[in-house]
């Protein structure tokens, strides 16, 4: 989805993310990242407010959904044939697996179509009279979905348009944007080498690190505050192979900690930003990309 995968799986298919490091000079990064972290705007959202990681327009599924829809909504050919609810609903409570809660705005139909159907920044090609239709709007309805966050999973309300021809609503997120916080942004050049983490004991994580099919791994490291724990992989290209196919390998290796984990944010030494727990999610796709604005 995201280009900086394919940048980020070439760089590190060819042992050439970053310069291997001292463990001073990881000790002196990870004091880097963090001070920053602890000074960051987005701390505090991304530990106790709504930061989704998704587009607020959620994916149809386009394994029932007719072919035109994709090209009519690539050139926003709206057609709205009701009267939308202007009168915004009382706020909605937010819950985590976790026991966390949040009460947050919930936005009026009125403005959940307005972000539905902004005219896209780019367009592919014409509107062919053949190949594109008006998406006619003709029902909306409440609803709920779940969607990735910060904290985990969690149920979120939705307007739901039905659109004349297709089987399944389009879905937009209600909560209102004002009350989101954005993905943090990565360091330096963005470049994230752990991709995520496990927990299999509460003093113990198992990382899970991308690499070049020619590099070696010499271990793993690891710093500890109260906040956070920044982890690394001590990753090198191995100078005796003089030429070495681009391809990428993702592998695990485990770190232990003095004290458990508990609520600290696990970060990336590399990047910078915050890791999630067993997720497909890597912060560094979202450099040029904010869910809020989607």
């Amino acid at each position: 989805m995201f280009p900086a995968v394919v940048l980020l799986a070439l760089a590190t298919a060819c042992g050439s993310v970053r310069a291997p490091v001292t463990a001073d000079e990881f000790t002196e990064r990870a004091r880097e990242v963090t001070e920053h972290w602890r000074g960051s705007a987005e701390r505090e959202p991304w530990i106790a407010g709504f930061v989704p990681l998704r587009n607020l327009t959620l994916e149809l599924d386009w394994g029932h959904t007719p072919r035109w829809v994709g090209r009519s909504m690539i050139n926003s050919a709206w057609k709205l044939e009701i009267e939308l609810p202007a009168e915004a609903p009382a706020p909605a409570k937010l819950h985590w697996a976790d026991g966390g809660t949040l009460s947050v705005p919930v936005l009026a139909a009125t403005a959940a179509y307005a972000g539905l159907s902004k005219p896209k920044s780019f367009v592919d090609e014409e509107c062919p009279a053949k190949g594109c239709r008006p998406l006619r709007v003709i029902a909306v309805a409440r609803g709920e979905a779940t969607m990735p966050s910060s904290r985990g999973d969690v149920r979120v309300p939705t307007w739901d348009f039905t659109v004349k021809g297709v089987p399944e609503p389009f879905r937009r997120v209600a909560v209102d944007p004002a009350a989101m916080g954005g993905p943090p942004r990565p360091l330096d050049d963005g470049t994230q080498e752990v991709s995520t983490y496990e927990v299999p004991t509460p003093t113990e994580l198992r990382l899970s690190y991308l690499h070049g099919t020619c590099d070696t791994t010499y271990g793993s490291r690891v710093h500890e505050t109260p906040e956070a724990v920044v982890v690394d992989v001590d990753v090198r290209h191995d100078d005796g192979v003089e030429s070495c196919t681009a391809m990428g390998k993702t592998d695990q290796i485990g770190v232990t900690l003095r004290e458990p984990l508990g609520r600290r944010v696990v970060l990336d030494s590399s990047s910078g930003v915050p890791l999630l727990s067993q997720s497909g999610i890597h912060l560094v796709e979202f450099q040029n990309y904010d869910p809020r604005r989607s």
